[in-house]
C-alpha cells in the first residue's frame, strides 16, 4: 500500500473514532435516562423505546469496532 493510501485510511479511522465517541456519549445518555425512570414508567412505551435506542446504539458502537479494526488492518496497523 503506498503512503497516500494509507494516510487517507488513517484519516477515515480517526473519523471512525471519532462518531464512535460521540455515540458512546450519547448511549451513556440515553442508558442513564432510561436506568433511571421511575418503577411506573418500566413497563411503559417510553421506557420501551428508550431500552431499543439503548440496544441500537450498542450494536452500532459494536459495529463501528468492528470497522475501526477494519480500517487499521488494511493500513496496516
Amino acid at each position: 500500500m503506498n503512503k497516500e493510501r494509507r494516510k487517507r485510511l488513517d484519516m477515515l479511522a480517526d473519523q471512525i473514532e471519532s462518531i464512535k465517541d460521540e455515540l458512546e456519549e450519547l448511549h451513556g445518555d440515553e442508558e442513564e435516562y432510561r436506568d433511571n425512570m421511575p418503577e411506573n414508567l418500566r413497563n411503559s412505551e417510553r421506557y420501551e423505546t428508550s431500552d431499543e435506542a439503548v440496544t441500537a446504539m450498542q450494536e452500532a458502537l459494536d459495529q463501528l469496532d468492528e470497522a475501526l479494526d477494519n480500517v487499521r488492518a488494511a493500513s496496516g496497523e
